[in-house]
């Protein structure tokens, strides 16, 4: 399955990068993490307390993807 990942904020900063596609076998968002750590060394989505997105959509990492969805990682916002 392909799908386009986007970064945002510190974690775009910290990868270098806005987007990529990734081509694999995943079932869930959390599959798709896992390959950018292990894969690209994207340590920085290893973090317990990011968000996600899928087709724009907030979600939870157990959220199942599917051909040509657009994932997106992001850390969390506080405010103060």
């Amino acid at each position: 399955m392909n799908l386009t990942v986007k970064f945002f904020a510190r974690y775009r900063e910290a990868l270098g990068m806005d987007s990529l596609q990734v081509e694999g076998d995943f079932a869930t968002i959390d599959d798709v993490r896992a390959l950018l750590v292990q894969r690209d060394g994207a340590d920085v989505l290893g973090e317990q307390n990011l968000m996600c997105a899928r087709n724009e959509d907030l979600c939870q990492l157990d959220e199942p993807v599917a051909e040509g969805d657009e994932v997106a990682f992001f850390p969390t916002v506080t405010g103060g």
